[in-house]
């Protein structure tokens, strides 16, 4: 099968089309005939050399991707050969087939392209379990999206409009804010010119956000302890802004603020087969009546991912990019 592998760490000049042999189902695990695969910045990560894959994972880039089942291992009762599947993964996504724990294969709806749906697990997954497993968000209640325009960002967006949240988000230029308004947003604030702590207090009468979904760890730790309410909980999902700052332990504390953090990659099977479970159970029926959506800003052939990890790093890309690896592309 044809694969985008890692040359050495360094920039997108670094992924190139490689033959490797086609993986084969072991016990409990199905082999799925790619169609698409999503683009996340933990992908970019990788390619730098900072986020190597756990053990036993494929070197192969990828976590999340979409297709048709071509071969099942011994123990599975469903999916079956030739369904529509989405999975989630640790890594491989980049190629044209891929290994998964048949736990993690999920049905696509009849409705959505079978390609678009590779832009779907990672950030709706992640989003379900950061805003309602570990974030607690109620209906009603005030949640902070940290870059809104982004795939985890566009999916939150619609998750919390689903629970009549008041949903408040930071983008990097008034289109991606517009673009964010449109998915049901209420307000948006750019970073690059606006103070989010200010305007967040100001649209809540001084009370804060409920919850702040953050991307950027380290550099916004202090800002979001600042925009968070009394009893508020900060679910930390990214790093971008790095990994180590200090920690008012006493303002937390007073106002006991919850401070969370998690990922998906390196989690148990077991753990990631209920998060999963979860995601079917509250997120797909939304998907299939298209009260939610994937926000798909491209598609582009598997060969160029490169181009697609230039793009993610220009930071111009609303919603996902997904990479065509189906037999025409």
């Amino acid at each position: 099968m044809r694969a985008i592998v890692v040359a050495s760490p360094g920039g997108p000049e670094q992924l190139h089309i490689e033959e490797r042999p086609d993986p084969v189902a072991r016990e409990g695990e199905v082999v799925v005939r790619v169609a698409g695969a999503g683009i996340n910045r933990a992908d970019l990560l990788q390619r730098q050399g900072f986020y190597p894959p756990p053990p036993g994972a494929s070197d192969i880039l990828g976590l999340e991707a979409s297709g048709v089942v071509a071969t099942v291992g011994s123990g599975v009762s469903a999916p079956s050969i030739g369904d529509r599947v989405l999975l989630l993964v640790e890594g491989g996504a980049y190629a044209e087939l891929v290994a998964v724990r048949a736990a993690q294969a999920v049905p696509v709806p009849d409705n959505i392209d079978l390609i678009d749906a590779g832009g779907i697990p990672e950030v709706f997954i992640t989003a379900h379990d950061a805003l309602f497993t570990r974030g607690r968000l109620q209906d009603g209640e005030t949640v902070l999206i940290h870059g809104g325009g982004g795939g985890v960002g566009t999916a939150a967006i619609q998750l919390a409009r689903q629970h009549d949240c008041r949903i408040l988000i930071t983008a990097g230029s008034e289109e991606k804010i517009a673009r964010c308004i449109a998915l049901g947003a209420d307000a948006g604030f750019n970073y690059r010119t606006e103070d989010f702590v200010a305007r967040t207090r100001e649209l809540t009468d001084g009370r804060g956000a409920d919850l702040v979904l953050d991307i950027m760890g380290a550099s916004y730790l202090g800002k979001n302890m600042d925009a968070v309410a009394t009893d508020g909980r900060i679910v930390v999902i990214g790093m971008q802004g790095g990994n180590q700052t200090e920690i008012d332990l006493g303002l937390m504390m007073r106002r006991r603020i919850s401070l969370i953090s998690t990922a998906l990659r390196a989690r148990p099977a077991a753990q990631k087969a209920v998060i999963v479970a979860a995601f079917v159970a509250a997120v797909m029926p939304g998907l299939a009546d298209e009260r939610l959506r994937p926000v798909i800003d491209r598609l582009l052939p598997l060969e160029q991912a490169g181009e697609a990890h230039r793009l993610m790093e220009s930071g111009e890309v609303v919603g996902k990019i997904v990479l065509d690896a189906s037999p025409h592309a």
